[in-house]
């Protein structure tokens, strides 16, 4: 997946929605046709409206990036607003929004490739969709999902926070880093460790984290974990350095990685040792930065682990993001 980034908009009043829109619009219509960017148009239009009509206030994330070589936008829309009672009910054209060019919910369903609705009364929602370049997507079968989502620290243009999943023979290579610091110079660091995993000839965890800190001592580092899912023999290995937060989830069980103390590039330990886990079906490996905060528990989210993962993703941002860093979660989910 390149271009990993969401760009993000707090929505707070009409006024906001103007701009937002022809923001989204400008940066779609270089890559989708004019029909594709029609339909998106209105799938932001009735998120939009359905934002500042019910909940009053909340936050779009969006992005284009690439999916198995093709280009994909994707948008998430969270709010903390009263919550839908019956998504079924409220797809029903008209029924949400009345008036408007896509007549609601049941637009935004009918437009989209993928498209899941998340909500809880009290707590907000979120709704998750996505779009391909031809709107008869064939959906591809591998043996992992991957979702992410990766925001900047406020003000900041770029992220220091990174990752990179690639496929090797019967593995499932996986990097999860971040740059000391944010901006450029954090990303640069973490840029760097991504080129390296990315042509490797190392396929484990610990000597991966090995050559990734001989290669980065120019910048100014970055910590990281590197896991290898291996489905001949059924196992998961994981190995970190530094604060990236790292949870294998099965149902409500999980069990967390304690990485290593030290900063690629600068310090590791001496001996390092890959952590091995049982790969079971439907497992999620769960890794976040340190712009998320880790005291979360899923038992907050009744059947949240029923739906796509990008909604898992979501919540955790929408109740756990600092703010105050380079905010991303990864999500890896055994299928």
């Amino acid at each position: 997946m390149d271009n990993i980034l969401f760009q993000s908009y707090i929505i707070e009043d009409r006024s906001y929605v103007a701009f937002i829109k022809r923001e989204i619009h400008n940066l779609v219509r270089l890559h989708f046709s004019e029909t594709r960017t029609a339909e998106i148009d209105i799938v932001v239009s009735e998120m939009t409206s359905n934002l500042i009509k019910y909940a009053k206030k909340g936050e779009l994330l969006y992005r284009v990036s690439s999916e198995a070589k093709e280009i994909i936008f994707e948008i998430i829309c969270i709010d903390s607003g009263p919550g839908i009672k019956d998504i079924i009910h409220s797809a029903k054209d008209g029924v949400s929004t009345k008036g408007t060019l896509g007549q609601g919910i049941g637009s935004i369903m009918r437009l989209s490739n993928v498209v899941q609705f998340y909500s809880q009364q009290g707590w907000g929602t979120i709704v998750y969709s996505k779009f391909y370049n031809s709107p008869d997507h064939k959906i591809s079968h591998n043996k992992v999902i991957v979702r992410c989502i990766n925001v900047a620290k406020p003000g900041e243009q770029v992220s220091g926070d990174g990752l990179c999943v690639r496929t090797v023979g019967d593995k499932t290579m996986i990097l999860m880093g971040d740059g000391l610091g944010h901006g450029s110079n954090a990303k640069a660091a973490v840029d760097t460790a991504i080129s390296t995993f990315k042509t490797s000839m190392i396929y484990d965890p610990a000597e991966m984290i090995r050559e990734m800190h001989a290669n980065v001592k120019k910048t100014r580092g970055l910590v990281a974990t590197v896991a290898s899912l291996d489905y001949a023999s059924k196992q998961w290995q994981v190995c970190g350095v530094g604060n990236i937060a790292t949870r294998l989830q099965r149902g409500l069980e999980y069990k967390n990685y304690i990485s290593n103390n030290g900063i690629i590039g600068l310090n590791i330990p001496t001996r390092l040792e890959n952590n091995l886990l049982e790969m079971e079906k439907f497992q999620q490996m769960i890794f976040c930065s340190d712009g998320i905060k880790t005291n979360w528990d899923l038992t907050k989210y009744p059947s949240i682990l029923k739906y796509d993962p990008m909604i898992l993703a979501a919540a955790l941002y929408k109740e756990y993001a600092r703010l105050n860093d380079d905010m991303t979660i990864l999500i890896v989910k055994v299928l």
